[in-house]
């Protein structure tokens, strides 16, 4: 854990279930209009597809997003950011380097795995 990041309270077992994390396929990638930093993506969730605004940009190119099996929480409610709607969230990991640079990398499967297949 990085020394800057302070320790979040302890939760228990029942609190982490009533997440629905699904493996999401992106199947668009925009910017988004009215934001330097996001990105809208059009994400498959296994029969279900969903716009999902995400933070991204300038950590990861269009062509990476694309295709990409992602990690998402579906069970989060809806939320406008700048003007967009995001229907859901996904996770990614972030760290800042030792010459101060941040980083940001969305969570993947790096095996092959069906879009609306459960996360656990």
């Amino acid at each position: 854990m990085d020394e800057q990041t302070p320790q979040k309270a302890v939760i228990q077992y029942d609190d982490f279930a009533r997440l629905d994390l699904k493996v999401g396929t992106v199947l668009e990638v925009a910017d988004h209009p009215n934001a330097d930093k996001l990105l809208v993506m059009k994400v498959d969730l296994g029969g279900e597809q969903r716009q999902i605004i995400a933070g991204l940009k300038g950590y990861c190119t269009h062509e990476q997003m694309l295709g990409a099996r992602i990690v998402v929480v579906a069970n989060l409610a809806p939320r406008k950011m700048r003007g967009l709607e995001s229907q859901g969230m996904l996770l990614a990991a972030s760290w800042t380097e030792a010459d101060g640079t941040f980083k940001v990398v969305p969570l993947t499967t790096s095996l092959p795995s069906p879009a609306g297949a459960n996360v656990s």
